[in-house]
Order: structure tokens, then C-alpha cells, then sequence
């Protein structure tokens, strides 16, 4: 299993919203991605992989996990380009909520998460998380 960590802006969509979908049996096509690296680290994903749901521009904050249900697709929202899908994404499904959120600046200040992607490739909308960052993470949010 590989984990990852997927930003997405509350106001938009929120940890709350994929926690409602998934409690009623839904899931949610990770679409808008417009980025290379990004979707290409979502073609590298595979069902039962886990990510990490952050919260970006309000609140800066690790919020939940997540878990790949289906593997990279073409992105509904995406145009094609001369007739073929540039733009991918995957499925999710919420796995659990953080006891407490870990926000970016306490990411910051621990020195076994100095070079967490979120951190060193910042504007990065879907990034790798090492199996060691996973671990220091989910024991910071209470998980």
C-alpha cells in the first residue's frame, strides 16, 4: 500500500462532505486536477492506497484519511485535447476522521517531517507521504 496526502479547499469541497457522501454509500471522483505531477501520482495509485484529506486556504490543516476505491479515470470535467484524456483522477471514500487536526505549521516545526512533500513542494495538489511521515502524521492527529 502506498499513502498520499490530497488537498482540497473546504469551502469547496470539505472532509465533512466526503464523510456524508461516503455515509450514504458514495464516493467521490478526486476531478479538477490540472496539474502533471499531480496526476500522474494519481495514475500511480491503487484501490485501498490511503491518503491524507487536507484542508488548503482555510484552515492549512490535515483533517482525515481516506482510501483509493477506484483507480485513475478520465476526470469528467476535463475537455479533451485533440481527442484524447489528458486529465485523470481516482475515486475516494472517507476511512476516518483525526481526533485532531494537524496543521501545516505543526508540520512544520517537526523535524521527522522536514521533508514531507506538503512542505517541500507546497503547491502541489496531490503529493507522496512516505510510510514514516504517514505514521508521525496520523499519531500527531490522534489516529
Amino acid at each position: 500500500m502506498a499513502y498520499w496526502l490530497m488537498k482540497s479547499e473546504p469551502d469547496v469541497f470539505s472532509f465533512d462532505d466526503l464523510v456524508a457522501k461516503t455515509g450514504r454509500g458514495e464516493t467521490e471522483e478526486w476531478h479538477g486536477v490540472r496539474n502533471y505531477a499531480a496526476r500522474n501520482h494519481m495514475k500511480a495509485m491503487k484501490t485501498g492506497d490511503q491518503a491524507f484529506f487536507y484542508h488548503s486556504n482555510i484552515g492549512k490543516e490535515i483533517v482525515g484519511i481516506m482510501k483509493v476505491v477506484a483507480e485513475a479515470h478520465p476526470d469528467s470535467t476535463a475537455e479533451l485535447k485533440d481527442g484524447k484524456v489528458v486529465w485523470e483522477c481516482v475515486d475516494v471514500a472517507a476511512v476516518k476522521p483525526f481526533a485532531r487536526p494537524v496543521t501545516l505549521a505543526e508540520i512544520k516545526a517537526t523535524p521527522e517531517l522536514e521533508n514531507i512533500a506538503l512542505v517541500k513542494l507546497s503547491r502541489l495538489s496531490v503529493s507522496p507521504v512516505t510510510e514514516a511521515e504517514w505514521a508521525v502524521v496520523c499519531r500527531m492527529g490522534g489516529v
